[in-house]
């Protein structure tokens, strides 16, 4: 027999989260798309764009943010939501592709908070405080200007954005036929927004230090568990860079950093997937940890999922070595939707240019061959 012309790479072998095995640990990760219907219904376009990934050998893919109420949650003109009947059979016509290419999906469920700024439902936004978010409205996804000054959102607004997640969390499982749950807690959405100090000035149980800023993602996930029971892979996304500011990062550094990854030990969740624009790099300026060491350090028995700059297999391998259970890859599955099997045996990956994506971020027809 041959011997093989590579050595074995971690990136392909096994593994397995909860009752679901993987074969390999390669991920695509969620990206905004902007494809569904004005009324938030996936569509065919949508599923080939999420079958694709899963014949091309990643075993798992996390969808783009999921809208999950009619009120305040929406964030992008034609972002796909799972709030009624008609949208979550839509999303089992997904599921159904993805799963008979071989492929497990995961539902993103998502809330825009200050940060909507296409939500047909309502004119204003909501956010932790008044604060108009940094940066602009995202050209990209039909965007124009400033940023809205959101609205403080009151109590009872806070209870129903919760409640939103695990009633889209159950349609998921129920309906749609999804294999997991990831609840967006980053990127400067709603939940990052009540994570972050600048953005949330409250001086109620919702404010207060780090780890108090995290509770609204842990009381959503709490719900979630709730309602699509033990057996479901459950996790949270977390990131110190958002689409509206990019360098942010964590002030409370690696003391706060261990903090919180201890809390979420210790929560229902079964993972958690962090994101850094170099998902290798020392998390803080001056140190020498990655967010995925301290992640695996201080939360050991969560599966860890790391998503940032990963498409060179050697990079991604030494993430791996560090800690990281899968490895999540953005643009380099966008335009490599075969990259596992392209690197399985070492072959050529086709460059990543932002022209991709413009003018508007949706999928595209050269995507899907057509």
């Amino acid at each position: 027999m041959n011997a093989p012309l590579f050595p074995p790479s971690p990136v392909f072998a096994g593994t397995r989260l909860k009752q679901l095995d993987f074969a390999n640990r390669l991920s695509v990760a969620p990206m905004t798309r902007i494809s569904a219907s004005a009324t938030g219904v996936p569509g065919d376009r949508m599923r080939r764009y999420y079958e694709r990934y899963a014949r091309g050998g990643f075993s798992l893919i996390t969808t783009e943010g999921i809208y999950t109420d009619k009120a305040y949650s929406q964030t992008y003109r034609n972002q796909p939501g799972l709030t009624d009947a008609e949208q979550a059979a839509a999303w089992r016509r997904v599921t159904d592709a993805v799963h008979a290419a071989g492929g497990r999906i995961f539902a993103q469920l998502m809330h825009g908070g200050a940060l909507a700024q296409g939500n047909p439902y309502r004119p204003d936004t909501i956010g932790p405080s008044a604060i108009r978010p940094k940066g602009s409205q995202m050209t990209g996804y039909h965007g124009d200007g400033p940023y809205a000054l959101p609205r403080e959102i009151s109590e009872t607004e806070i209870a129903e954005a919760i409640e939103g997640f695990a009633n889209a969390a159950r349609l998921a499982m129920e309906v749609s036929g999804f294999d997991g749950i990831e609840v967006h807690g980053a990127n400067g959405y709603l939940l990052d927004q009540f994570f972050t100090d600048f953005s949330n000035r409250r001086t109620d149980r919702w404010g207060g230090d780090i780890v108090d800023r995290l509770g609204l993602s842990l009381d959503v996930s709490k719900s979630v568990r709730e309602a699509i029971g033990p057996g479901v892979p459950l996790g949270l996304r977390l990131s110190q860079g958002k689409v509206n500011d990019f360098r942010h990062k964590w002030a409370e550094r690696e003391r706060g950093a261990a903090r919180v990854f201890e809390a979420l030990a210790e929560s229902s969740l079964d993972f958690v997937h962090v994101t850094e624009f170099e998902a290798w790099q020392p998390a803080f300026e001056g140190g020498d940890t990655s967010l995925v060491t301290l992640a695996r350090r201080h939360a050991p028995k969560l599966f860890l999922i790391a998503n940032g700059s990963l498409h060179d297999v050697a990079r991604a391998e030494q993430v791996i070595a560090d800690g990281a259970d899968m490895i999540a890859l953005g643009r380099g599955a966008l335009v490599n939707p075969d990259w596992p099997h392209r690197m399985s045996g070492r072959g050529e990956l086709r460059p990543f240019e932002l022209p991709f994506l413009a003018p508007i971020s949706d999928i595209k027809d050269s995507e899907l061959g057509l």
